[in-house]
C-alpha cells in the first residue's frame, strides 16, 4: 500500500510539477495583490482537485459516455495552452487583463488557465486514470490515488502563497522577461500535447 502511495505522489508530483508552476503563477497573477493572489490560489487547486477527483473515480467511464479519446483531449489540451502561451509571448493577456478590469468580472485565471489545463491538464489526467485502475492488484487503488494527489495539490497551494513575495524579490523587469521565456516554453509544451495526441491517433506514424 505504501509502495504504491509513493509511487502515486512521485508520479502526480512530476507531471503536475508544482515548482515549475509557480512562475507560471505568478505571471499569471501578476499585479493583483496577496488577498486576491491566495482567492485565486484556493480557487484554482479547489477546482484542479474535483476535476481530477472525478477523472480518478470516473474517468474511463466518463470519457467512454461522451465518446472522447485521450488522444483527443491531448489535443484539445495542447491547442488552450499555446492559446495562454500566444498571448504571454506578445504580452496580449496584460491589454486583455487592463481592458476586462474595467469591467463589473474581471479576469479571473483560476479556472482557467490554472486549474485546467496547466494543473489538471492531460498529462495529469491520463495519469491518474491509469493510477486509479489499479492494474497492478492494490487493494483501495481510487482513494490511494486521490491521496496521493492531493498532497500534490497542498504543496502546490503552499508554494502559490509565496508567490507575492517572491515577485517582489524578482521586479517586474525579470518578471517580464521570466514570462516571455515560459511563454516560449509553454508554447513547445503545447506543441507536445498536440504531438503525443496524434501520435497515438497513428497520424504521425
Amino acid at each position: 500500500m505504501y509502495d504504491f502511495l509513493i509511487t502515486a505522489f512521485v508520479t502526480m508530483f512530476i507531471i503536475i510539477d508544482p515548482i515549475g508552476l509557480l512562475p507560471l503563477f505568478i505571471a499569471l497573477t501578476q499585479g493583483m495583490g496577496k488577498v486576491e493572489r491566495r482567492s485565486v490560489a484556493i480557487r484554482a487547486v479547489t477546482v484542479a482537485f474535483f476535476i481530477l477527483a472525478i477523472f480518478g473515480i470516473a474517468g474511463d467511464a466518463l470519457l467512454a459516455f461522451v465518446g472522447i479519446g485521450m488522444p483527443a483531449f491531448r489535443i484539445a489540451g495542447g491547442l488552450l495552452v499555446f492559446l495562454i502561451a500566444v498571448e504571454m509571448l506578445f504580452e496580449r493577456r496584460k491589454e486583455r487583463r487592463e481592458k476586462q478590469s474595467e469591467e463589473p468580472h474581471a479576469h479571473d485565471p483560476s479556472v482557467f488557465p490554472l486549474a485546467t489545463p496547466l494543473v489538471a491538464g492531460p498529462g495529469s489526467l491520463a495519469a491518474i486514470i491509469l493510477l486509479a485502475s489499479g492494474s497492478d492488484g492494490t487493494a483501495n487503488p481510487v482513494i490511494l490515488t486521490i491521496a496521493a494527489m492531493s498532497g500534490v495539490l497542498l504543496f502546490t497551494f503552499i508554494l502559490f502563497l509565496f508567490a507575492n513575495g517572491l515577485e517582489k524579490l524578482m521586479g517586474k523587469t525579470l518578471i517580464n522577461v521570466v514570462t516571455r521565456l515560459l511563454g516560449m516554453l509553454l508554447a513547445a509544451l503545447a506543441v507536445q500535447f498536440v504531438v503525443d495526441g496524434l501520435r497515438s491517433l497513428g497520424a504521425l506514424g
